[in-house]
């Protein structure tokens, strides 16, 4: 990282200038008042470490968003946080509602195909979702979104290089409750959500449930189809979910807690717009950036199931143990027209078939000086998938196989206060990863499609199944993380910190030959960062950091000549390098009046992609660029507190900055130019608390931003004109992100 040091040095001198004037000013302030005692700033509660811990007091880079802050601000889809959190990146990825594509801090994984890891890790309630299908969760019975930015190698282990994100849901306590919430907005938008809680035995025994149905007619339209009786909505929205919990507290020293979910997505598949015209069809270019053409059928299904169970005993007010045992599957047929043409040129129906069983039993320590976090980590999944890849209007590339990974771990993490000041926190992992895999490819003549049924009359043979790889690999890795903080006062802390993180290896789902598989990706990362709250109404939290992204895997060889042939080979050729600076601020000017400021800037390229060339390796890192990173991202937001007689008011309002990022890593020839999105809300609440109302107006500017791409050109001549790539077509494609909604939600709990 030699060329980010005087960067780094100047980011950290900046800092260190501030640090310098604002402890003096933080000493002067501490002796009249502690943020502690203070009614403007809320005290935030989260479990980075996997131990409840205050916000200001956790040496990570984390945002917590709360459901009443999500509540307030409409957010009804986990992309949506991406707003709060610098140098985060959440999108709905191409093709389908509610496959995930997540990057923070320019680390993440493109390409959603079954045995390609994510880069960043998701948790519903400690357990790890491994696939990016059906990631994009909806907002159902949650009580805080927290994003951890950075590795988090040594407790969270693997995929977890870019940083996780966890979804936390209400533990249940009281009397009985019952939430309903009905929502209704233009596009048709119409969701009904019930939550509830049952107390079967007083203070000990709880059942819960949320079930929730969501809909929306489309943004756009298939304005043509080679199919009859297609449903021709684009971007619309048909989800039903419902998660049930029982927790038991049979003691004091006791918890268990049961979870169950299924979420059922039938949204028609997601077509993209074409940026050029067609050279096989005379179908124009949309006028609206929503509508598309297509081959295949629309209809598209994203099904998750899971369950969990958790059992906790403190034994005594020191120590306690956690044992966390989950399972789950998912199951998506869907359909992914990469020409979005009404012809055959380039499309893949497609089938995902994922399940995961994981067992974490912990060991953890709470005292005077020293805490720590500990644990055994067991994790078994079988990743699958087939697709047909029609080209050409008369042929397939019928490819299918699967990636099976099993992994243990053993971990722990704990910081010692030395001082009432000084503190050293030291973290490690150990994982050994065992995965085999499978794949099968053939090409034919014909038109085919993974199963039976797949369109009216279609039934599928007895087809070749001819086998192109089977292999197995063992690896092992040691992750650390090393941590030194400083409470300066009450208020403010300093903390720096270096922390690995690795993605795990992987064979090749799109192989042609035997080929070995790739090794790990690694992250080294440092960072320094300050925690500080001012005079009782301001928080500045803010962090610097470097990394350094090795062993990234991409394609084996150079673009080849003829681009309508497709070469997918893997290996471990690239490198790339950021640095960055995180900004979260937030002021509660008077009781009713706050201010809030998440600014992210990073600077992050690769620096170097090795390519065989048939005698020796070139260095093509000029054509490579870290995707869904903007340089820049910020977001300012203002909320104001109406007291009157008929209830009480709040009225928010967040603008939303997105500086210029790439869409395609290789090769790219699509950039999202810098965007805004501007943010009202209106939210009543009755005097008595029952009743609840809010009117939300979205991207009230219509802003049309790109979130997703295809490039499957073969580029440009010297005149500037586009040249044909695979599938003999010039297929430059664009998804976009969500246009002006407007919605009303009325709530009334009893």
């Amino acid at each position: 990282m030699k060329r980010y040091n005087k960067k780094l040095s100047y980011l950290a001198l900046a800092i260190a200038s501030a640090l310098t004037s604002n402890i003096t000013l933080a000493a002067e302030a501490n002796e009249s008042s502690s943020a502690e005692n203070n009614s403007g700033l809320e005290r935030i509660e989260v479990t980075a470490r996997k131990t409840a811990e205050t916000l200001q007091n956790v040496p990570v880079a984390v945002t917590s968003i709360g459901a009443e802050q999500l509540a307030q601000n409409g957010i009804s889809v986990m992309t949506e946080v991406q707003q709060f959190s610098p140098n985060t990146t959440l999108q709905s990825s191409r093709g389908t509602n509610s496959t995930l594509t997540a990057f923070i801090r320019g680390v993440g994984q493109e390409d959603p195909l079954w045995g390609y890891e994510p880069g960043v890790g998701i948790y519903v309630d400690d357990v790890y979702i491994a696939r990016p299908q059906g990631a994009v969760l909806d907002i159902i019975d949650v009580e805080r979104i927290e994003v951890l930015r950075g590795p988090q190698g040594s407790l969270y282990g693997k995929n977890t290089i870019g940083g996780a994100i966890k979804y936390v849901t209400k533990k249940m306590s009281g009397d009985r409750e019952f939430d309903l919430t009905a929502t209704f907005g233009n596009y048709g938008r119409q969701d009904y959500k019930v939550a509830g809680k049952i107390p079967v035995i007083e203070n000990k025994l709880y059942l819960g449930f949320a079930l929730a149905s969501l809909s929306r007619d489309g943004y756009g339209e298939f304005l043509e189809t080679s199919l009859a009786n297609q449903d021709t909505e684009n971007y619309n929205k048909d989800v039903f979910a419902g998660r049930v919990t029982v927790e038991f507290t049979p003691t004091d020293d006791w918890f268990f807690r049961f979870n169950y979910d299924n979420t059922k997505d039938e949204s028609n598949a997601k077509g993209g717009y074409r940026l050029l015209p067609s050279m096989l069809t005379d179908a124009p270019v949309p006028d609206s950036v929503y509508d598309s053409y297509t081959s295949l059928p629309t209809e598209n299904l994203v099904e998750n199931e899971g369950w969990s169970l958790t059992a906790e005993y403190f034994i005594n007010d020191f120590w306690s143990v956690k044992s966390v045992t989950a399972a789950r599957k998912n199951y998506s047929p869907t359909n992914i027209d990469f020409d979005n043409t009404p012809l055959q040129i380039f499309d893949v129906p497609a089938v995902y078939d994922d399940e995961q069983f994981s067992q974490e039993f912990q060991l953890n320590y709470d005292g005077e000086n020293l805490t720590f976090v500990s644990g055994l980590y067991y994790f078994d999944s079988e990743s699958c998938g087939h697709y047909d890849a029609i080209i050409f209007q008369s042929m397939t590339i019928d490819q299918s196989g699967c990636n099976n990974s099993e992994s243990y771990a053993v971990y722990g993490q704990g910081s010692y206060n030395v001082t009432e000041k000084l503190s050293f926190t030291l973290g490690a992992r150990f994982t050994e990863e065992e995965k085999s895999a499978n794949v099968t490819k053939d090409i034919y003549g014909s038109i085919e499609y993974p199963i039976s049924g797949w369109i009216p009359g279609y039934t599928r043979g007895n087809l070749a199944q001819t086998e192109v790889l089977n292999g197995n690999k063992t690896w092992s890795r040691f992750t650390p993380k090393v941590g030194a903080e400083y409470q300066i006062d009450d208020d403010m802390m300093v903390f720096v910190s270096y922390s690995q993180g690795f993605k795990s290896g992987t064979f090749n789902p799109r192989a042609s030959t035997n080929e070995p598989a790739v090794n790990p990706e690694i992250v080294d990362s440092v960072e320094l960062g300050i925690k500080s709250e001012w005079f009782d109404q301001l928080r500045v939290n803010a962090t610097i950091f470097a990394l350094e992204h090795k062993d990234r895997q991409y394609k084996s060889v150079a673009p080849n000549d003829d681009p309508t042939i497709l070469d997918s080979r893997l290996g471990n050729i690239g490198q790339s390098e950021a640095i960055g600076l995180e900004l979260e601020m937030h002021y509660a000017a008077t009781e009713s009046l706050n201010f809030n400021l998440a600014f992210g800037y990073i600077d992050s390229e690769f620096t170097e992609v090795l390519s065989w060339n048939g005698e020796g390796y070139d260095d093509i890192s000029d054509i490579y660029t870290v995707a869904n990173t903007p340089d820049m991202t910020a977001n300012f937001g203002v909320s104001y507190n109406i007291e009157s007689s008929v209830g009480s008011f709040v009225v928010n309002s967040n603008y939303y900055y997105r500086g210029d990022y790439a869409l395609v890593e290789i090769d790219n020839r699509l950039t999202q130019e810098a965007y805004g999105l501007l943010n009202l809300g209106i939210n009543w609440y009755s005097n008595d608390g029952d009743w609840t109302a809010a009117l939300h107006w979205k991207n009230i500017t219509d802003e049309e931003y790109m979130v997703g791409a295809y490039d499957f050109t073969g580029g440009q001549d010297d005149d500037g004109n586009w040249l044909p790539g695979f599938g003999g077509d010039t297929t430059l494609i664009a998804y976009y992100g969500d246009p002006s909604t407007v919605s009303l939600t009325i709530g009334y709990q009893f």
